[in-house]
């Protein structure tokens, strides 16, 4: 052992006892009952152990010693009297003979008691964050992260593919997000960019010959924060196969993660493969949503054609959508609670309506339905007591805050929600284009580099609405875990893709000059995705913020409080990259 230690705080046991030993640690407090008779507790990474000082001499080293200070313990393991089983050193205790301390912590205040460090605020926590991984509850999800990778990384190499790590400073390219910049000192005017992700340079190793390639990929875009989503930088299993087909990329995911999850996972019990299989379009009109919760048993019901010329203004004209929900006794209180959430959520209004024991439709928007009572029993399938919330919008606004309004309620309505599990799904069949909300315009859906399923002769001769792409999410519990898709490596077919949003084949050249010219050279079929390692840690470790999971994160404004990131740089390293700031105030 490293520090002269002859055991850690978690390994001594009876069969030490009579030893003298030495261990070394973190001052973590000392319960003091007279001048010569104390118990302290010692936590090291590995555990804690306590020090029983019986003497004044003892007592006299540790004067002035503030907690969290580091110490070295050198004595002699005996029986503990009042055995505990609360930790795994509880049958023995060290007496010591000598106490030194390594590293003396100079305030006799903390920010906060380390072992309630999660009980502190956010700001506070992040700028102390050291500090707050001592908290063995911290520390722990930072291990397990270190565990997964591991296991994904050897998973992986298990499947025959290799680990290869791609350049961090590129080229600016248009992933969807924006990009971090890096000005070059000797080429001025020019930046390089951080990568969203190794999109192209995986692809290339596609044409370079490589079967099967993965990493554990640092990508970089400058977005919001989210609770499943950290700001600035995140880590992703990336990878890519050669000559393969989706059902090969989801052939090895299928068989790489359910053993992570039920190795480590929270909950016991996760699907197994193959995994259910969705349509985007199915999902979208099923679940109101794009990354469903299969733990929760509701789906979306259409209530047009009962409902938008019931009289109710909000309706008219609009798609109407329905979730029913059984055994839900909100108080009038708990709905419109329920209602003000969803509308936060999703921008839109909520509204509700039951059927009582009588049959008869009450609340909400009942005195609207009246009339068409039993049209509106019938189109739903109502039961007495049924709870139905009502959205209406056009009709994609209408699935998504239906979706919404499903999600809210099925965490309250009690057996909707099948909690301790792991649901995992794949959405298929994403359009390959839709309309820009701001700009009017085509655009791609999702990845530009997907291949249109149909190939040039959908591109030629489809409406660009009606083609679908080879593109697919993995999605567990509501949350997606990571996009893919198969690859269009056909030049002509790549070229004509890009042609129906507006950029000829000068613009693809531009773009992405080494990518298209390495397909011009003979490239094969391949297929790839890239799960997100923070969402996936986040989701096996059962947290609700992704912060918790990364060693040191970033706040919700992307700053590093800790670090003091970002910062000013002096004149000089400004004009070593030939830049003059022009800052306006915000």
């Amino acid at each position: 052992m490293v520090q002269s230690r002859t055991h850690t705080c978690n390994e001594l046991r009876m069969s030490d006892v009579g030893k003298k030993i030495t261990i070394v640690g973190w001052y973590e407090n000392m319960r003091k009952l007279s001048k010569n008779l104390g118990f302290l507790i010692l936590r090291d990474f590995y555990g804690i152990t306590q020090v029983v000082i019986d003497n004044e001499e003892m007592m006299e080293k540790l004067a002035g010693i503030n907690n969290e200070s580091t110490l070295s313990i050198t004595g002699l393991v005996r029986e503990r009297s009042s055995k505990t089983d609360k930790i795994t050193t509880g049958e023995i205790e060290v007496l010591p003979e000598d106490i030194t301390v390594l590293g003396k912590c100079m305030y006799n205040e903390l920010p906060f008691e380390i072992n309630r460090s999660r009980e502190a605020d956010d700001n506070t926590r992040l700028k102390y964050r050291y500090l707050d991984l001592r908290n063995p509850a911290v520390k722990e999800k930072i291990v397990l992260r270190c565990k997964i990778v591991a296991d994904l990384r050897q998973s992986m190499m298990e499947h025959d593919f290799l680990e290869i790590t791609t350049p961090i400073l590129t080229c600016s390219s248009p992933e969807g997000a924006r990009d971090y910049l890096v000005p070059s000192r000797n080429h001025p005017g020019k930046f390089y960019a951080l990568p969203q992700a190794p999109q192209q340079f995986k692809q290339l190793l596609m044409t370079s010959g490589f079967d099967r390639y993965f990493q554990i990929a640092p990508c970089f875009r400058d977005e919001d924060a989210r609770a499943d989503r950290s700001p600035g930088e995140f880590y992703q299993l990336d990878m890519e196969m050669a000559f393969a087909s989706q059902d090969d990329v989801f052939g090895i995911l299928e068989e790489v993660l359910p053993p992570i999850f039920a190795k480590y996972g929270k909950y016991t019990t996760a699907s197994q493969a193959p995994f259910k299989r969705i349509s985007y379009n199915d999902s979208m009109e099923i679940y109101g949503s794009d990354k469903p919760d299969l733990r929760i048993d509701l789906v979306v019901q259409d209530a047009t054609a009962c409902m938008s010329d019931c009289g109710f203004q909000p309706f008219e004209g609009q798609t109407v959508k329905a979730v029913v929900v059984s055994g839900y006794n909100g108080t009038r209180k708990e709905i419109d609670a329920l209602c003000a959430d969803v509308e936060v959520q999703s921008g839109q209004k909520a509204y509700w309506f039951k059927l009582d024991e009588s049959g008869s439709i009450i609340g909400g928007i009942a005195k609207f339905l009246q009339e068409r009572k039993e049209q509106v029993i019938d189109a739903l399938s109502l039961k007495v007591g049924d709870f139905v919330g009502v959205v209406a919008g056009n009709k994609l606004t209408a699935q998504k805050t239906a979706g919404v309004f499903r999600r809210f309620i099925g965490n309250v309505a009690p057996g909707h929600m099948k909690k301790e599990c792991y649901e995992f799904c794949w959405i298929v069949d994403f359009p390959m284009y839709e309309m820009g909300e701001e700009s009017g315009k085509l655009e791609f859906c999702h990845n530009p580099f997907s291949m249109p399923q149909g190939g040039m002769d959908a591109l030629l001769n489809q409406n660009p609405l009606d083609i679908n792409a080879y593109q697919y999410d993995l999605v567990c519990n509501g949350i997606e875990l990571s996009s893919g898709a198969v690859r269009n490596h056909d030049p002509e077919s790549m070229v004509k893709a890009f042609e129906l949003v507006g950029l000829g084949e000068e613009d693809v050249k531009a773009k992405f000059p080494a990518m298209y010219n390495a397909f011009c050279y003979g490239a094969p079929p391949h297929a790839g995705i890239a799960p997100g390692v923070d969402r996936m840690v986040m989701l096996i470790a059962g947290e609700e913020s992704i912060r918790e999971i990364i060693p040191f994160p970033m706040n919700k404004t992307a700053q590093d409080v800790m670090m003091g990131a970002p910062s000013e740089v002096d004149a000089k390293q400004l004009s070593d990259v030939h830049i003059k700031l022009d800052v306006k105030s915000i």
